[in-house]
């Protein structure tokens, strides 16, 4: 009968003291280091290459459970399995199982605490960034702040926001809000599975109506059939001819007041046609891209060529070294103030403002033309959609930007040729 081991209790006692690699049969080995570390060893082959896989420390584990486990690895090769990958791939797996069950204890609160510190940068005072953790701590902790973020659903949020819906109908919607950008953070953390704005438009709906608690200052616009007659007004007014210019520039691009008021040449391009807005003078403190219809090239045209006649009238009395790059400045040199604007529409006994001039070109879009929501909130500089989205639109909607704008221009031009043809 043949021997298929042939280590014992006994023997191993003594060639535990000998350095190298004592046999017990069938390619399992007690390896003794030179520095006197004992260890089971498996040697077997696998397609063709020969491996040395380690079962244990003499210390921990006994001959008999070396065996053992030597005769299941040595199933696992008869059945075309590497025991050393199988092995590793357990690992991968097991770590990955602990980072998921690590995720998935992420509570709300953690998450929103996380998403505050991580975006740090992204409020511009102080006040601001306290206001928008401080409402979540208020209002949405104290009944979900503890469960898992993967748990939160529209049950919870509802009981949150039902009480305050109606009440403090403007504080509960910014709640809403960050409650949504949390859990969108969760979801790209792998916190939580990710919802889509079906599921917070059921919210809503399951919230009801609050306009009549909420009172939210709207901008007065003006309806976009009678943008022709308001521009011809506004020519035909006692207003500089930069303001004139800027006025309607400002319709042209939907942008707002400060960044017409406080545009400079060197943030267009050579031919006048693309023009980007630093972050510093943007509302989200991100950089805004417009490309230019071709009448708002004219409209620039127009102004330079107005500059370099009082240019070459005298010096313009300048507030600082740079006012000569303001594309609109004031007959000073200085940026236009904030209510330039408003008093030329107070002459003219008109009931809007120069913001609600977005309002304007947004329902045009809305009601006149085919393009995407989307597009038409990116054109006003609103934040749409997650990263992946919103860096998209930066990088390939700019000229399907640059149509809708010339559409938009066409639409003016086409209203104020009524108005001139009456």
């Amino acid at each position: 009968m043949t021997r298929h081991h042939l280590l014992t209790i006994t023997s191993i006692r003594t060639k535990a003291k000998k350095p190298g690699y004592h046999l017990d049969g069938r390619g399992l080995y007690l390896r003794v280091a030179p520095g006197g570390s004992q260890a089971w060893i498996l040697r077997y082959t696998f397609l063709g290459s020969t491996r040395d896989m380690g079962l244990g420390s003499l210390a921990d584990v006994s001959l008999a459970r070396a065996r053992e486990r030597a005769q299941e690895h040595r199933i696992q090769i008869a059945e075309g399995i590497d025991p050393i990958q199988h092995r590793e791939q357990k690992k991968i797996e097991l770590k990955a199982a602990a980072i998921q069950l690590e995720q998935a204890s992420v509570t709300f609160k953690d998450c929103a605490v996380e998403y505050h510190s991580e975006h740090a940068e992204d409020w511009k005072n102080a006040k601001h960034k306290d206001q928008w953790i401080n409402t979540l701590k208020t209002y949405a902790f104290p009944h979900f702040g503890q469960l898992p973020v993967r748990e939160i659903g529209k049950l919870e949020i509802l009981k949150a926001l039902k009480p305050i819906w109606r009440e403090k109908a403007e504080t509960a919607d910014r709640v809403l809000q960050r409650i949504r950008k949390v859990m969108n953070f969760g979801a790209a953390k792998d916190y939580c599975r990710g919802v889509d704005g079906e599921f917070w438009e059921q919210v809503r709906i399951a919230l009801g109506a609050n306009e009549k608690a909420r009172k939210v200052e709207h901008h007065p616009s003006c309806p976009h059939p009678q943008i022709g007659a308001l521009l011809a007004q506004v020519q035909a007014s006692t207003a500089t001819a930069t303001v004139q210019l800027a006025f309607e520039f400002g319709v042209l691009t939907a942008t707002r007041s400060g960044e017409i008021r406080g545009a400079r040449w060197s943030e267009f391009d050579a031919s006048l046609s693309n023009w980007t807005i630093p972050a510093e003078r943007m509302k989200a403190g991100r950089e805004h891209r417009v490309p230019l219809s071709s009448r708002a090239t004219e409209v620039l045209r127009a102004a330079r060529a107005l500059q370099a006649e009082r240019a070459a009238e005298g010096p313009v009395v300048a507030s600082n070294a740079d006012a000569v790059d303001l594309v609109f400045p004031s007959p000073r040199g200085k940026t236009y103030s904030d209510m330039v604007f408003t008093q030329l529409l107070r002459r003219l006994e008109l009931p809007y403002t120069m913001h609600g001039f977005r309002a304007t070109f947004r329902t045009w879009g809305m009601d006149h033309t085919q393009y995407p929501a989307e597009m038409l909130e990116f054109a006003l500089a609103h934040l749409v959609g997650d990263q992946t989205v919103r860096a998209y639109a930066r990088s390939d909607m700019v000229e399907k930007r640059r149509q809708l704008m010339e559409d938009w221009a066409a639409y003016v031009e086409g209203q104020a040729g009524e108005v001139f043809s009456k």
